[in-house]
C-alpha cells in the first residue's frame, strides 16, 4: 500500500477527491492528510469523496506546520467529528516529536482506533518512552525513515510498518530544472514487500518541506512521474524558457505543457490527469498554477495505484 504524504490545501485535496472518483475499482492508495489551514471548507469537499469512493485515508490530529501548528483537538472537532465517527474508513495519525508521553496519555483516552504514528526528525526511535507509545494496543501503523531496529520492534509488536522516503529533489528556482534531466524517483512501489515493508510514503513529486505560497514564478515547471519498467517509477521536469521575468505566466504554462504533452504522446502515456493536461493544451487555456499542481499529484498517484506491488 502507498501512503502518500499531503498537506490539506486546496489543490492537494482536489487532487485527491478527483483521484477517489477516476480510480476506477482498486485502490492501493491511502493518503496521509496534514491539515494546515484553519477553515475546514476543502476538506469537508474532500473527505466525503473519500469516504464514498472507499479510499481510506489518515488524517494529522496534531499539525506541525501551517495555521494548527500546535494544536491537538481542532481538526478532531465539531466541524468534522460527525463524518469522522466510522474509524475504519480513516486512520487518526500523530506526528512525534519528543513528546512521547504526552502522547501516550492521550491517544489512551481519545478512544481512537486502528492509530498511526509518525516519526518525525526528532523522534528517538530507541526512547523507552516513545517505545511504550507505539506499544499500545490502539496503535496499529508506524510510519519512519528506514530503521532496521526500528523495523524489527515493530515488528515483534504485531503491527504494521511503513517506510518513508523524501523522493522529490526540489530546486530554489523553477528554471534550475531546466538542467534536471529524468531521473528515477522511486523503486519502493516494488520492492517495499522485499525488504519487510507493509508499505511506503513519501511527499509525492512535491517537496517535503511546507511552503507558503508566494508571488508569480520566473518559470513555470510540470512534474511527470511514469513507469520506465515495472521496477522503477521515474521523473521528468518540463519547463519554460521564457523566463527572464514574472509577465505571461499564461505563456509560461504553454510552453511547459507543450514539452510535457509531446512527451506523454510519444510515450503513450493516458491518465485522467495527464489527458486534462492535454485537453488544457490543445485548447489554449491557462487553468493556473493550482491546477498544474495538481495534476501533477493526481497523476502521480494513478501512476502508483496502477504499477504498485501487491
Amino acid at each position: 500500500m502507498y501512503y502518500p504524504y499531503l498537506r490539506g490545501r486546496q489543490f492537494e485535496l482536489i487532487a485527491l477527491r478527483e483521484y477517489a472518483e477516476c480510480k476506477g475499482e482498486n485502490n492501493n492508495i491511502t493518503p496521509i492528510i496534514e491539515p494546515v489551514k484553519k477553515t475546514f471548507n476543502s476538506l469537508k469537499l474532500a473527505l466525503p469523496k473519500l469516504l464514498k469512493n472507499n479510499v481510506n485515508f489518515a488524517l494529522v490530529l496534531n499539525p506541525k506546520v501551517g495555521d494548527l501548528e500546535g494544536t491537538i483537538n481542532e481538526v478532531y472537532g465539531e466541524e468534522l467529528q460527525e463524518m469522522l465517527s466510522d474509524f475504519s474508513k480513516w486512520i487518526p495519525t500523530f506526528i512525534v516529536e519528543n513528546d512521547y508521553v504526552f502522547l501516550k496519555g492521550y491517544i489512551e483516552k481519545s478512544g481512537f482506533e486502528n492509530v498511526m504514528i509518525f516519526c518525525s526528525e526528532t523522534t528517538d526511535t530507541n526512547n523507552t518512552d516513545f517505545k511504550a507509545l507505539i506499544s499500545l494496543s490502539n496503535v496499529v501503523y508506524v510510519v519512519s525513515e528506514d530503521n532496521r531496529t526500528l523495523k524489527t520492534f515493530v515488528r515483534s509488536l504485531g503491527k504494521k510498518i511503513i517506510r518513508l522516503d523524501d523522493k522529490f529533489k526540489g530546486t530554489v528556482r523553477n528554471s534550475d530544472y531546466l538542467d534536471m534531466k529524468e531521473e528515477k524517483f522511486t523503486e519502493e512501489h516494488y520492492y517495499y514487500l522485499d525488504d519487510n515493508y507493509d508499505g511506503f510514503s513519501d511527499y509525492t513529486p512535491l517537496v517535503s518541506s511546507f511552503v507558503v505560497g508566494g508571488s508569480a514564478p520566473y518559470a513555470v515547471a510540470i512534474h511527470i512521474t511514469y513507469a520506465k519498467a515495472e521496477q522503477e517509477i521515474w521523473i521528468r521536469h518540463f519547463t519554460s524558457f521564457s523566463n527572464t521575468g514574472r509577465a505571461n505566466i499564461q505563456g509560461k504554462f504553454a510552453e511547459a505543457a507543450k514539452k510535457a504533452v509531446d512527451f506523454l504522446n510519444e510515450k503513450g502515456i493516458h491518465t485522467h490527469a495527464s489527458d486534462e493536461l492535454r485537453a488544457y493544451y490543445s485548447e489554449a487555456k491557462y487553468p493556473g498554477l493550482g491546477m498544474s499542481k495538481k495534476i501533477t499529484i493526481k497523476h502521480h498517484l494513478e501512476v502508483i495505484n496502477k504499477n504498485i506491488r501487491l
